[in-house]
């Protein structure tokens, strides 16, 4: 198998234009609850739009969620949709709860005896995951997290600490502590360093309902922060993506890291 061949098709796989992105997001029922036996009822989408199911479910392959003590939660009542997918969780503990989708690796996309397909794995598998005669083979080294958060009385802090791989976030004010009319601080990390010059994407829900998209749109300084001071209350998607022709994968000119988080802006 020649692995040069694979180059010139990569890079077009790694560039999104506005007809192949769509959004991808956690919608929680609820944010902030009380209680000692909580629920929440989450929803998980890929869309053109923010918050409205119009494209695909979100695999949930990679779903983690996490307790304020650091064990994990198994999700209940998982579903299947057409549109989207939806699992409850369980709330029996008092603090923040974080649900993330984490993902890294190679994808390989190509075509064998005139039908479509798809790889997904390590870098160190894709000399022998490709089979000869495979053709128009694309290959991109890729990271994502997908965050939201739950929090049960007092917020907690475990569950936010940044894990120093992929792109993150650092909170400087608490994500189920935000609200309107304030100013929260944050820090975009890569592989736990600062990324700076990165552009992060801010949309408010309610689309759909308005005329414009009213996308706030910030650049990190050279400590990889920024600062949003929150128009009003509701859900907000965040989201940053850094491209980069750097890549440890033979055959891949690049790579590709996502961070995406859902967060409620509550009303002063």
């Amino acid at each position: 198998m020649n692995l040069k061949k694979w180059s010139a098709l990569a890079l077009a796989l790694l560039i999104p234009t506005s007809a192949m992105a769509h959004r991808t997001w956690f919608l929680p029922s609820s944010t902030v609850l009380s209680g000692d036996d909580a629920w929440v009822t989450i929803d998980a989408a890929a869309a053109n739009e923010v918050f409205y199911f119009d494209h695909r479910p979100l695999a949930l392959d990679d779903l983690i969620v996490t307790a304020p003590d650091g064990s994990s939660v198994d999700p209940q009542n998982m579903a299947e949709g057409r549109l989207k997918n939806s699992f409850d969780l369980n709330l029996k503990q008092q603090g923040t709860y974080r649900v993330s989708l984490v993902s890294d690796g190679v994808f390989a996309f190509y075509k064998l005896n005139g039908e479509q397909k798809r790889w997904r794995g390590q870098a160190s598998e894709i000399e022998t995951a490709i089979p000869d005669g495979a053709e128009d083979v694309r290959i991109s080294e890729s990271a994502r997290r997908v965050d939201t958060f739950v929090t049960v009385g007092a917020p907690s802090d475990e569950t936010v600490k940044t894990a120093g791989k992929g792109l993150e976030i650092e909170y400087g004010v608490h994500p189920n502590d935000l609200f309107s009319g304030e100013t929260a601080t944050f820090r975009l990390l890569m592989n736990g360093k600062p990324a700076k010059g990165v552009e992060v994407s801010i949309i408010l829900d309610g689309i759909r309902y308005r005329n414009a998209l009213n996308e706030m749109k910030f650049t990190t300084g050279d400590d990889g922060a920024f600062e949003v001071t929150w128009p009003e209350a509701g859900m907000y998607w965040l989201n940053a993506t850094i491209e980069s022709d750097e890549t440890n994968v033979p055959g891949s000119s690049g790579s590709r890291a996502a961070y995406t988080a859902t967060l409620e802006v509550l009303p002063q």
